[in-house]
């Protein structure tokens, strides 16, 4: 099968999957058979953007760069595929150019590529705790499915030093993930410190998992000051790209508009929509998280498309999203019960997705990088090829079927 024909075959299958599956295997499959069928748009992704060496590039920048995001994510996508030979090559890669060749010492700077002298190097070595919390994330856990003491090891190694390196205590608040390890704490003298956050970084299926291979850890309160973040941020059902709390005093605290970022939600914040479509139900935050971000619902049935940008505290929107967004959206859609909203934006993934890989847009450019991540979590969640279980557990559906995992 011919990849666009394969992915149209699976974004075809969603209405059907919305009507008749919940995130259940399909009762047709046979436990003992261990027999899963291949993954299409994995497959696509991994011809289009993984280079035979395991670095996953986006060609959409002069750099050409690769990002701790792009092959943390990546990761996550071949562990959901069973890709066992890509995964070791994805973290092999990112290991040896973004930590220096030692996880143990290093966070993975963020970002490599081609410099002005036209050589390949780690152009900025400042981290990205969200791309650090994804590779912990599907290293514990290919560790865990696949036996593989070494991928557990590398991320509890992630995990202590995102907890010294990349965790703030804020007044009134508690502890919070920044951003990255420098430039987001801003203790201004003349005025009060200020600390940069992105709603976006902070799955909170993450966050539980971690808390259970690390108890002592700062994992649950993260994750409940996220909520809190979100229902605190989150005008005109929206949220913003960047937020920033400021302090009030020795201990209490408030959110405001970012100074430098504004109240802009786009492309960082459609993310904020996909994590908390692709929660567990019975998860107690679940629902403060999808209570409080209605806002894109509303603004999608309105306009039938998702809006690109949106002023958060006016509620003002401008531009059609890219499918990207669309795809992003089909958890939270669904999480909503929203099956009409749901089925009309899969129809636009697959008829725009299609066309970003026909042989005519393939020779003028790459395919849309970030549109296709956010598709691979998206479909991949809603085709039931994986979901989180209450603990943060990731259940793929190969595991399912072929129940080879341990499970502690």
């Amino acid at each position: 099968m011919k990849p666009v024909t394969a992915i149209r075959a699976q974004l075809q299958g969603i209405a059907l999957f919305a009507l008749l599956t919940t995130w259940l295997v399909p009762v047709t499959a046979r436990a003992d058979s261990c027999h899963v069928t291949p993954w299409p748009l994995w497959q696509t992704f991994a011809e289009h953007f993984v280079q035979p060496d395991g670095r996953v590039m986006d060609a959409s920048t002069p750099q050409r760069h690769s990002s701790s995001e792009g092959q943390s994510y990546a990761m996550f996508f071949a562990l959901v595929a069973d890709d066992r030979e890509t995964f070791e090559k994805l973290w092999r890669w990112s290991v040896n150019n973004l930590a220096q060749g030692d996880i143990k010492t290093h966070l993975p700077g963020w970002f490599w590529g081609l410099d002005e002298n036209g050589e390949w190097i780690l152009l900025d070595s400042n981290s990205a705790s969200d791309g650090d919390l994804w590779f912990a994330y599907a290293l514990l856990e290919a560790g865990r499915l696949w036996h593989r003491a070494d991928y557990i090891e590398d991320g509890r190694h992630l995990l202590k030093n995102v907890v010294s390196q990349e965790v703030a205590n804020l007044p009134g608040l508690g502890e919070m993930l920044m951003p990255g390890k420098f430039g987001f704490i801003k203790p201004d003298p003349a005025t009060p410190a200020q600390w940069q956050l992105n709603p976006s970084y902070m799955p909170i299926p993450m966050l539980r998992r971690f808390a259970e291979v690390d108890p002592q850890g700062p994992w649950a309160q993260i994750a409940k000051n996220t909520v809190t973040l979100i229902k605190a941020v989150s005008h005109n059902g929206f949220v913003a790209d960047w937020v920033t709390y400021r302090a009030t005093g020795p201990d209490t605290g408030e959110f405001i508009v970012d100074p430098t970022k504004g109240d802009l939600g786009s492309y960082d914040a459609i993310r904020t929509y996909l994590w908390a479509g692709v929660m567990p139900a019975r998860d107690r935050l679940r629902k403060p998280l999808l209570d409080n971000l209605g806002g894109m619902l509303q603004a999608t049935v309105e306009d039938g498309v998702p809006p690109e940008k949106v002023q958060v505290s006016s509620g003002e929107r401008s531009g059609a999203g890219p499918f990207g967004f669309s795809a992003a959206l089909l958890p939270y859609f669904k999480a909503l019960g929203k099956t009409s909203v749901q089925q009309h934006q899969a129809l636009r993934v697959e008829q725009l997705m299609a066309q970003s890989l026909t042989p005519e847009a393939l020779k003028l450019t790459q395919p849309p990088y970030y549109f296709f991540v956010l598709s691979l979590f998206s479909l991949g969640y809603v085709d039931n090829r994986y979901h989180f279980l209450d603990d943060g557990k990731l259940q793929p559906m190969w595991e399912t079927l072929c129940p080879r995992a341990t499970t502690p």
